[in-house]
């Protein structure tokens, strides 16, 4: 078990020092998390507004609806040092990766929400959103964020530039064939891939033990020559640390890194989710670890910041997401005639 017992003062002190991080760091990654909390508590909630379970295309949000409250910290520690060149591509459940990566929040709820402001004038829904001035993207298929992202980091490789790609997927996707054969061929051409597994314990509802013969997967990445690593998903720091040290790297051209965290997402796979293949012990232990809660203890602990502080960047961040919200329930929706616009194939 990667999770670690909380350090002592003296060691956290260290810790974010050999990080090369400061106090604003830590706050604004709180306040980030934050964001991405709110957000999805607040999408959720519209979610479920007259929404019928036998009918996907009833309620304000049409179809399905793939949440990540609880992996915050992947998101904000993998992508707080990235820059809008980088590319991110990211999953089925993609709204913590699109906040992180600095994806407009009014343009994602309009986008969520169907309506002719979004992302992509409404026609993407959650799973298909695309930014270009951010460079993100994510895909509904799963396993398909690993050869996408390779092909972004070949062609930064191709022409010559510093960037880097950054595929996020869960633990479920890496059991698809997509996942061995990136690995294998960015290690051959040393390409400037980051690869991020979100260990959350269940593919849907299959636990690991039931499909993989190894505990973790980040072991599989030492058979193509990769760096591997498995961080504490919850600990935003602990992210934060590894990532930036694989960023570093593919961008001075060493090659890929495999990173898998250890995370877990606080409601289910899917909204209408029955959660029947986990237990009330295990989901509290994990809530125990919530990484917004950890991360605020300790910046009460090293004096980073008083009950005042962290009340004023909640109240920013709820304020925020409120305007993001209102922006995408005033919004119109797209005209029928929009129906073929922006279609190219």
């Amino acid at each position: 078990m990667i999770i670690k017992p909380e350090p002592s003062l003296k060691d956290l002190s260290y810790i974010i020092e050999n990080a090369g991080l400061k106090a604003s760091d830590l706050l604004n990654m709180y306040k980030r998390m934050l964001i991405i909390r709110y957000f999805e508590e607040s999408i959720r909630k519209i979610y479920h507004e007259g929404k019928n379970p036998f009918n996907m295309a009833s309620g304000r949000i049409r179809g399905e609806m793939h949440l990540s409250i609880g992996q915050e910290a992947v998101a904000v520690g993998t992508l707080y040092d990235i820059r809008d060149e980088d590319v991110v591509v990211s999953t089925h459940r993609p709204h913590h990766h699109a906040i992180a990566k600095g994806v407009d929040l009014k343009g994602l709820a309009a986008e969520i929400l169907g309506k002719a402001t979004g992302l992509c004038k409404g026609k993407g829904g959650h799973m298909h959103l695309f930014d270009k001035s951010k460079n993100f993207a994510c895909s509904g298929i799963v396993g398909a964020s690993f050869p996408q992202a390779a092909g972004a980091a070949f062609a930064f490789k191709y022409l010559g530039k510093d960037n880097v790609a950054i595929s996020f997927a869960g633990e479920g996707a890496a059991n698809h064939g997509t996942f061995a054969e990136t690995l294998n061929i960015a290690s051959a051409w040393e390409l400037p891939l980051i690869i991020v597994i979100e260990d959350n314990k269940y593919a849907d509802s299959t636990p690991k033990s039931f499909v993989m013969s190894t505990t973790f997967h980040y072991q599989r990445g030492l058979a193509y020559n990769v760096p591997s690593y498995l961080v504490d998903g919850m600990d935003v720091i602990d992210v934060y640390s590894t990532s930036k040290k694989a960023i570093e790297r593919a961008r001075k051209g060493f090659g890929p890194t495999l990173i898998e965290a250890l995370t877990y997402r606080y409601v289910g796979h899917f909204e209408g989710d029955g959660e029947e293949y986990r237990t009330k012990e295990e989901v509290e232990f994990w809530s125990s670890l919530d990484p917004i809660r950890r991360l605020e203890n300790r910046l009460l602990r090293l004096n980073y910041a008083d009950s005042d502080i962290l009340a004023r960047l909640r109240e920013e961040a709820r304020k925020q997401v409120q305007e993001a919200i209102d922006f995408a329930i005033n919004s119109k929706y797209p005209e029928l005639t929009d129906a073929f616009g922006g279609v190219f194939a």
